[in-house]
């Protein structure tokens, strides 16, 4: 598994950029993956294209995006950058514009980062840390707070319940999985970037309560989670991907911030009924 101090060299940080738009904003992005050897020219066009096609989707919490594409022959090896806005540009999201950060990922395939997104999501879930590479002065004292340990984020409460179990409106069944195992689904467009983001979360919020033994977490993309729905007792997923997935016969929870393990948490509890 990478970490995030294998994939974002000092090289690929650019501080207080200077972009009129959101196109902007992620091509400078891509222009510092292609500078890093990352990907070429076509992947940047591809992460342009996702927003276009799937609407801003990729502005997972209040003033960050995180830029992707599909693994594809433009991804030379697995990366990412890290753009700091001087002026906040706004993507068109309802909640979380205007976005003052992008980071941007290429990768070869959907598992070699996992452990990067975890890391990452820890970063920015963080207030202190996350106030920190808001203030840092140059790309080596970004990369230095990038690289170490950040301080927990605050805890919700354990969950009341000791497992899931039954079925009532507000209690999915488990559907087929055997042994009373339940699946979730987090679903983005391309299902390696802020659906693994939202795994993560995820996974940290199973952990705490102490639930990864009855619920195992899936990230995947929106064609796929149409066929693997019927699989799961639930998705969560963004406003734009939920308006894209429709009725798929199991409930969805849309997330606007996939940083905050309280917002996971409280989707947990109304979809548990705990």
């Amino acid at each position: 598994m990478s970490e995030l101090s294998d994939l974002i060299p000092v090289e690929a940080i650019r501080l207080d950029v200077a972009a009129p738009d959101w196109q902007s904003a992620v091509r400078t992005a891509g222009d510092l993956l292609v500078s890093t050897d990352v990907s070429t020219d076509t992947y940047t066009e591809e992460m342009l294209r996702n927003v276009q096609e799937n609407g801003p989707y990729i502005v997972i919490a209040p003033g960050f995006a995180f830029a992707h594409a599909r693994p594809s022959p433009a991804v030379l090896r697995t990366g990412m950058s890290w753009v700091r806005l001087s002026t906040p540009v706004s993507f068109g999201h309802e909640t979380n514009d205007p976005v003052h950060l992008v980071v941007a990922l290429a990768a070869e395939d959907a598992g070699a980062h996992t452990q990067a997104m975890g890391a990452l999501a820890r970063l920015l879930a963080d207030p202190d840390t996350s106030a920190a590479l808001d203030r840092a002065p140059t790309p080596e004292a970004l990369r230095q707070i990038l690289v170490g340990d950040a301080a927990p984020e605050s805890e919700p409460a354990p969950a009341p319940a000791p497992a899931p179990s039954g079925s009532t409106p507000e209690r999915p069944a488990s559907k087929g999985s055997g042994h009373g195992m339940h699946k979730i689904l987090t679903v983005c467009g391309n299902g390696v970037g802020t659906s693994l983001f939202l795994k993560s979360t995820l996974d940290k919020v199973l952990d705490r309560w102490k639930w990864g033994r009855y619920i195992t977490t899936e990230a995947t993309d929106t064609i796929s989670a149409k066929g693997k729905a019927s699989e799961a007792v639930a998705i969560m997923t963004s406003r734009e991907i939920a308006r894209t997935l429709g009725d798929v016969g199991v409930p969805v929870r849309v997330i606007e911030d996939f940083t905050s393990t309280k917002e996971v948490d409280a989707a947990m509890r109304d979809l548990y009924d705990v």
